[in-house]
């Protein structure tokens, strides 16, 4: 049984991977052998397949969440599970439904290549850099913390003046992240299962192994950071806590819970850690419901407030915190289908992202809520 659901798994993921390259950008001359222009010319198509990936991605992370809660799953074929997924996926196109890995390198190209400072100049002004025929944001100057800028030149570097190496150096670069994150998380939750409740989110391994989102480097540090808080190591808390600031600004919204807990530390009193962890939870979520002021809301933007769920024992959290991954990840289906950002999209994004979340609260509310109330 164990071998036939992981061997399946193997293979959903190679389908995934070989799925990823119906994306590539037509002005993409460094794939240009093998671009097919499918993904754009059969648009019903592949929203359908992308939607089924979707469904088929939480049937096995269900799968392996009840496998892992009733330890049917060994650690051993967890971290076989993480590996596999890792390395598979790490093989895939990285612009299926964002071009921001392309907005990395084309930061790193500025500061590293060129010489400019990224917060000023623009990849646009570089006339004749091949980059600007398939990058998404070439008229924007840097929009990331200076820390990230400088980490951008490990995998530049690393990439040898090769784009499409350098393109999956950056890819293994936020794989290293994501590793490193779920290794925390383990130390943080002791607990396979609630490890594998953020490590196997279909989200999260669609948005880093995948697009290589770098908000998996900002969450890292702050996870670290409050690794080091409980332990009382406050010289290291301070430096990664910074650190993540420095990738994003969003980390910021955490310091109130911070204060909190230093303020109780000073007071000798006792820490009540799943509290801080459940009020980390909630002040991401209060940034992630902010982002639409600059831009949208972004799936991968989830991920702030994701990675504080293992360590929360709330189930109810968990199953809305689930839902919200699920429909989160149908934002992209309206312009794979209609492509363009434009008419219909913006409703049909919202609809998306919220209907499947209120049903889910109502249902939730009903089946656990309701029957504590009505016998008060």
């Amino acid at each position: 049984m164990k071998k036939i659901i992981l061997g399946a798994y193997t293979l959903f993921l190679i389908f995934i991977t070989v799925f990823s390259y119906l994306f590539i950008d037509p002005n993409l001359i460094y794939l240009k052998q093998i671009f097919t222009g499918f993904a754009f010319t059969q648009r019903l198509m592949v929203t359908a397949i992308y939607f089924l990936v979707i469904v088929a991605f939480f049937a096995f992370y269900l799968i392996f969440l009840n496998f892992f809660r009733g330890k049917f799953f060994t650690f051993r074929e967890f971290k076989f599970i993480i590996g596999i997924t890792a390395l598979i996926l790490f093989f895939s196109y990285p612009a299926t439904v964002s071009y921001d890995i392309f907005n990395y390198l084309a930061t790193a190209k500025v500061l590293f290549l060129y010489h400019e400072n990224p917060y000023l100049i623009m990849p646009i002004q570089f006339t004749g850099d091949p980059i600007l025929l398939f990058m998404h944001a070439a008229n924007k100057t840097a929009l990331y913390g200076p820390f990230w800028i400088l980490l951008t030149g490990i995998p530049y570097f690393l990439g040898f003046g090769n784009f499409l190496i350098t393109l999956f150096s950056f890819k293994f670069f936020t794989t290293i992240f994501y590793l490193t994150t779920v290794v925390t998380l383990y130390r943080m939750s002791k607990n396979i299962y609630l490890t594998a409740f953020f490590a196997l989110n279909p989200l999260v391994i669609l948005e880093i192994l995948v697009s290589g989102h770098n908000d998996i480097a900002m969450m890292f540090f702050a996870l670290l950071s409050i690794y080091f808080l409980k332990e009382r190591k406050l010289i290291l808390f301070s430096v990664f806590i910074l650190l993540s600031v420095l990738i994003k600004f969003a980390t910021l919204f955490l310091l109130p819970v911070f204060a909190y807990v230093l303020f109780n530390y000073f007071r000798n009193k006792k820490i009540n850690w799943e509290k801080i962890y459940y009020l980390s939870s909630l002040f991401m979520l209060f940034i992630f419901f902010l982002s639409p002021i600059r831009e949208e809301i972004y799936p991968w933007y989830a991920i702030w407030f994701l990675v504080f769920v293992p360590l929360i024992q709330d189930r109810l959290i968990k199953y809305i915190y689930l839902t919200f991954s699920f429909s989160l990840l149908l934002r992209d289906l309206p312009f794979m289908l209609i492509g363009t950002y434009f008419g219909p999209t913006p409703m049909l994004k919202l609809a998306f992202t919220f209907v499947p979340v209120a049903a889910a609260t109502i249902y939730i509310g009903f089946k656990y809520l309701w029957p504590k109330f009505q016998y008060r």
